[in-house]
């Protein structure tokens, strides 16, 4: 596996992603990553390696900030809160890391999926919302709601979201708004939800009331990330 750093832009801002290419010179399935609220870490570049290493696909872990880090503690929640009521700015910086993927020489581009966690997860799912032709989307911990539940009617292809039932981000009623704009979209969904689970239940280092690593959820997600890309991507 070969790993670099690639550097895009967006409105003149430089943007700093995680590229993860399998060893070999033939077509390979590609999966966009897109990280956590605070941004890009260890944990979105560890898992753009792990699609890689074990499954042999292509991965780029996104960069939704810019400059390829966190942001400050005193301006992320302000920024995040902009970020995740601006569902067309969503989307534009979830297609600039898409397009980083496409451009890929392996990547086989009719078998492309995006994964996310928290907002990415939200964010991976956007590109669906807004017609972009991926064939799976998956949320790992990822916020529900949507601002147009009849964009889901724009879903070209699968979802998969892994849920903990003691997310305090995601309670009952948006599960049940999530599950009811799939259904009248006409989308091929799964959710899967775990018992003991809190938010950031992927994160090691997530060790806060609400924000837990659950190592047992942790694997049975990516057990069932797994099975989805082989059924979806082969």
């Amino acid at each position: 596996m070969q790993t670099s750093e690639i550097e895009y832009s967006i409105d003149g801002v430089t943007y700093i992603g995680h590229l993860a290419v399998p060893d070999g010179d033939d077509p390979r399935p590609g999966v966009l990553v897109c990280h956590e609220a605070p941004g890009l870490t260890h944990h979105a570049r560890g898992r753009a390696d792990r699609i890689a290493e074990e499954f042999g696909y292509v991965a780029f872990a996104l960069d939704y900030w810019g400059g390829g880090t966190t942001l400050p503690a005193d301006i992320l929640w302000p920024t995040f809160e902009k970020l995740r009521s601006d569902k067309a700015l969503t989307r534009v910086r979830a297609k600039a890391g898409l397009d980083v993927l496409l451009a890929q020489p392996r990547v086989d581009h009719s078998r492309v999926a995006s994964i996310g966690y928290c907002f990415g997860g939200t964010m991976s799912l956007e590109l669906g919302r807004a017609g972009v032709p991926l064939k799976a989307m998956v949320g790992f911990h990822s916020g529900l709601q949507n601002s147009d539940p009849a964009d889901a009617a724009n879903i070209t292809g699968s979802v998969l979201v892994c849920i903990g039932v003691d997310d305090p981000g995601i309670p009952p009623a948006q599960r049940l708004e999530f599950e009811e704009s799939m259904n009248a979209g006409g989308v091929d969904w799964q959710m899967i939800l775990y018992s003991q689970t809190e938010h950031s239940f992927t994160n090691k280092d997530a060790d806060r009331p609400g924000f837990r690593y659950q190592p047992r959820t942790d694997e049975r997600s990516w057990r069932a990330m797994a099975d989805f890309f082989r059924e979806k991507l082969g």
